[in-house]
C-alpha cells in the first residue's frame, strides 16, 4: 500500500463509523473486510458516506475547490476543512440508519452509543457547562459525556449553552418520534438541514419554559432534605446549660438557615448581630430549618428545626420537641433583658415563633424585611420568577396566573397572626422596601423604621487609579436569574470578539462554557470586604447588578461603589437603583435594549475608571437588631 494511503488510514480510522458503513452498504459488509481501507481506496470515489454526519457527495458539491483538487473529501475535512470553518453535510442515509438501530421506541431503553457518535458529540459537548448545571454528575465521578449520551439527554439535560433538548424535540417531531439521540442527530444531520439547536426568544421565555409548580419544588425539598439525627428535649436542656450572661440576658433570632455555615448577605448580617450581642454579654439562641424550606410552615408539624446556642450547634428538633425543651431549659432564668429578631419565616410557623419568644419571656421584637416573605411565597415579588408584580391585593387575577399564587394566602395568614400576637417593629434596610411593605395594610406593626445594613465612608484623598486597556465589566455574586445573570451572559456572548470589552464573573462557583473570566470570591465573617477588594484589585470599570426584583438592600452594590466600579442596573432593582441614582454611582437604564445599545455604540466606555477617576470607600456595617436594642 502506498505511503500516502497509509497516512490517510491513520486519520480516517478513528472517524469512520464502521457500524454505519457496514449497515448502509451490505455489498461490502464482509466481517473480514477492512472498511477503512475500502473507503480510503474506493469508497469515497463511489460516493459512499463514511459516517451519518458526513456526505461524501454533499461535501464535494458544497466545496467545488476540494472536488477540483481530487482529494478524498473526508480526509480533507478532517485534516484541513474543519480548521477552515467548513461544515459537513449529513449523509442522506443518516436518519434511516439511526431509526433502524434504535432498540425501543419512546425512550424506554438506551440506544447504543457508538464510538463515532461519541466522537461527534465530543466536538461540541461542553463538559464545564454540563457539570456546573448537573452537580449530581460531578459528584458521581462519571464521565459527563457518557452520562449525557446514555442517560442525561433522556432526563432533559442540555449538553451546551447552544443546544436545548426540549426545543429541538418540540421543533422536530420526526426526531422525537424516531427516538434517536437529539444532539447526535443535530450534529450529524439536523444542522446541515437548517434545523436550529435552540430557540432564541430571550431568557424570560427560557425561564417560563423551565418554571415548575411550587408543589413540585416542595416535593424536591422533601426528597433532598439533609439527613439529620433528631434530638430530644433533654438534649436541648443540656445544650443550653452553658451561659455567658449568668442566665439573665437573652437574644433570639429566627432565619431561613444556619448563618454560621452558609455564606450570604443576610447570613453575614446575622453574624454581625450575634457578635455584637456577645459583646453585650447576652446569650444568643438561633432557630432555623435544619434543611432549606421554600415556604412558611403552619402549626407545629413543620420540618425539623436546627438550634445554635452562642454559635454552637445543639441539634435538630421537631418543633413540638423544641418548644418542650425550651420550657424546661429557660424555666429558671432571671429577669434579664429579652429581645428577639425575625430575619426570615421560611421554614417557620407563627405558632412556633410565638411559643418560643413567649417561653423566653419576650413579646416585643423586630421583624426585618430582608425579602418579601411576609407578602407572598414568591419572596422576591417576581410573578413566575420573571417580572415584578408589585404585591397586588391577595386573590387578584395576577396571583391566579402565578405559580406562587396558591401559597400566597398561607404566607399572609402566618404573618398576620405574628403581628396580631406579638408587638413587632418592622425594620426595612431601605426606604424603597418600606414603601412597598407599607402597602400591605393587613399587617399591624407597633412601629416601623429604616435601618441600612451598611454605609460608605470615604477614604481620604484616594481615587481609583487610571488604567488603559479594554473595558472590564464584572458580574459580582451568585449567577442567578433574579440577579440578572442571563443578561450578563447575553452581553458576554454578543461581544465576545469585541476587543473593547472583557467580561468577568466574581463569585464562589465557575459557570462553564462561557467567554467570561472567573475569579473565585467569597465574603466571610473574617473577610467581609472580599468582594470590594477583588473588584478593586481587578480594576473593574463597571459592575452589572441588574436585579429583576425589588432588592431590599444590596451589599454588592455598596461593595462595587466602594471599589470604584460604576454600577449598571435597571429600573426595577429597588435599593440598587435608588442607591445608584442618589449617590451618582453609575447608570440606571430604562431597559435591556438600552443596555445592549450602549455596548454596541461604545457609549458605555464613559464609565471607564480612567475617565471617571472615582473615589474609593470603606464600608461600615450595621449590627442590625443590636443597634436598635438598649444595652443591658
Amino acid at each position: 500500500m502506498a505511503a500516502g494511503l497509509d497516512r490517510s488510514l491513520l486519520v480516517l480510522g478513528p472517524a469512520l463509523d464502521t457500524d454505519f458503513y457496514r449497515a448502509i452498504y451490505p455489498d461490502i459488509a464482509d466481517e473480514g473486510r477492512d472498511l477503512v481501507a475500502h473507503y480510503a481506496a474506493a469508497g469515497w470515489r463511489e460516493g459512499r458516506d463514511p459516517a451519518p454526519w458526513f456526505s461524501t457527495a454533499g461535501y464535494l458539491e458544497r466545496y467545488p475547490d476540494v472536488a477540483q483538487g481530487g482529494a478524498n473529501p473526508f480526509y480533507h475535512y478532517l485534516t484541513a476543512g474543519r480548521r477552515e470553518g467548513r461544515e459537513p453535510v449529513a449523509s442522506a442515509h443518516a436518519l434511516d440508519y439511526l431509526v433502524a438501530r434504535k432498540l425501543v421506541r419512546d425512550g424506554k431503553a438506551d440506544l447504543p452509543v457508538t464510538a463515532a457518535d461519541r466522537a461527534l458529540a465530543a466536538t461540541e459537548f461542553d463538559e464545564a457547562y454540563y457539570l456546573f448545571y448537573q452537580p449530581d454528575v460531578a459528584a458521581s465521578g462519571q464521565d459527563p459525556l457518557d452520562h449525557f449520551l446514555q442517560r442525561g439527554w433522556k432526563e432533559g439535560r442540555d449538553p451546551s449553552r447552544d443546544f436545548h433538548l426540549a426545543d429541538y424535540l418540540e421543533l422536530n417531531p420526526d426526531v422525537a418520534a424516531a427516538g434517536v439521540q437529539p444532539f447526535v442527530h443535530y450534529l450529524a444531520q439536523g444542522r446541515s438541514e437548517g434545523r436550529i439547536g435552540r430557540r432564541r426568544l430571550g431568557f424570560r421565555h427560557d425561564a417560563v419554559a423551565r418554571l415548575r409548580p411550587l408543589q413540585e419544588r416542595l416535593a424536591d425539598c422533601e426528597v433532598w432534605a439533609r439527613a439529620v439525627d433528631l434530638s430530644e428535649a433533654a438534649d436541648l436542656v443540656t445544650g443550653l446549660a452553658p451561659s455567658r450572661s449568668g442566665r439573665r440576658d437573652l437574644h433570639i433570632t429566627f432565619s431561613h438557615d444556619n448563618y454560621a455555615a452558609v455564606v450570604g448577605g443576610v447570613q453575614a448580617s446575622v453574624q454581625r448581630e450575634a457578635a455584637r450581642f456577645v459583646e453585650l454579654g447576652r446569650d444568643h439562641l438561633h432557630v432555623y430549618p435544619a434543611s432549606p424550606w421554600p415556604i412558611v410552615s403552619t402549626g407545629l408539624d413543620g420540618p425539623p428545626l436546627g438550634v445554635l446556642w452562642n454559635g454552637v450547634e445543639v441539634g435538630a428538633f421537631r418543633p413540638e420537641v423544641l418548644i418542650a425543651g425550651l420550657r424546661t431549659a429557660l424555666a429558671g432564668w432571671g429577669d434579664g433583658a429579652r429581645s428577639f429578631a425575625i430575619h426570615s419565616m421560611l421554614g417557620h410557623s407563627s405558632r412556633e415563633v410565638i411559643d418560643v419568644v413567649r417561653i423566653a419571656g419576650a413579646n416585643a421584637g423586630h421583624y426585618w424585611t430582608h425579602d418579601f416573605t411576609s407578602l407572598c411565597a414568591g419572596v422576591h415579588l417576581l410573578r413566575n420568577d420573571i417580572v415584578n408584580c408589585g404585591a397586588p391585593p391577595p386573590g387578584s387575577a395576577a396571583c391566579g396566573i402565578c405559580v406562587y399564587g396558591p401559597y400566597r394566602q398561607r404566607h399572609i395568614d402566618e404573618h398576620t397572626r405574628l403581628f396580631r400576637h406579638l408587638d413587632l417593629t418592622v425594620v426595612s434596610p431601605s426606604q424603597v422596601v418600606m414603601d412597598t411593605w407599607r402597602g400591605a395594610d393587613w399587617m399591624d406593626p407597633v412601629g416601623a423604621q429604616v435601618a441600612p445594613l451598611a454605609r460608605l465612608t470615604p477614604v481620604r484623598a484616594k481615587t481609583a487609579p487610571p488604567r488603559d486597556g479594554p473595558f472590564r465589566l464584572a458580574f459580582p455574586g451568585t449567577p442567578s436569574l433574579h440577579k440578572g445573570w442571563p443578561l450578563f451572559v447575553d452581553l458576554a456572548i454578543a461581544f465576545e470578539k469585541d476587543p473593547r470589552y472583557v467580561f468577568l464573573h466574581l463569585g464562589k462557583s465557575k459557570v462553564g462554557g462561557l467567554p467570561v473570566e472567573h475569579h473565585p470570591v467569597s465574603a466571610t465573617a473574617t473577610e467581609p470586604m472580599a468582594m470590594r477588594d477583588a473588584l478593586a484589585r481587578l480594576e473593574v470599570d463597571a459592575a452589572m447588578i441588574w436585579s429583576l426584583c425589588l432588592e431590599t438592600f444590596s451589599l454588592t452594590a455598596y461593595e462595587a461603589a466602594a471599589a470604584g466600579a460604576a454600577i449598571i442596573t435597571g429600573p426595577d432593582s429597588g435599593n440598587i437603583a435608588a442607591f445608584t441614582r442618589e449617590g451618582g454611582h453609575g447608570l440606571v437604564l430604562d431597559n435591556e435594549a438600552a443596555l445592549t445599545a450602549m455596548f454596541e455604540s461604545g457609549e458605555i466606555l464613559s464609565l471607564a475608571r480612567a475617565r471617571r477617576r472615582p473615589p474609593l470607600y470603606d464600608m461600615e456595617f450595621s449590627n442590625l437588631t443590636a443597634d436598635l436594642e438598649p444595652a443591658s
